[in-house]
């Protein structure tokens, strides 16, 4: 009897906490323009980052993008990286998942503080 009533008062307690799932931070949407030379699936990785980084869009209007992305890929490697607006590579990652090269993007673009869109 005892352990069925710790049973329910841990049940209880399990569902009476409210959970907080940590999202993207407040603000403008990110967006980033593939650049022309990434050999990695575009479709590819703009899926990843709409199920791991709902806050980054891919582009096609470099004007209008926060940063360029250079997405190496081929079996077995991924490489990725950014370009901040005047040209000056700010970020690298290599991986052998897809999904964790967009992971990586993502934890360092949401780090960065957020600036006023320039022309590269």
């Amino acid at each position: 009897m005892r352990k069925l009533a710790l049973a329910i008062a841990v049940a209880i307690v399990g569902f009476a906490v409210p959970v907080t799932k940590a999202g993207p931070p407040q603000g403008k949407p990110l967006k980033l323009v593939l650049a022309r030379q990434s050999t990695a699936d575009p479709v590819a990785v703009m899926k990843n980052f709409s199920q791991h980084c709902p806050n980054i869009t891919l582009t096609t209007d470099q004007k209008r993008s926060d940063y360029m992305l250079y997405a190496g890929g081929w079996s077995g490697s991924y490489r990725f990286m950014i370009i901040a607006h005047g040209g000056d590579s700010v970020y690298a990652t290599q991986t052998t998942l897809l999904s964790n090269a967009v992971k990586d993007v993502c934890r360092f673009l949401n780090a960065q503080p957020q600036k006023i869109a320039q022309s590269y």
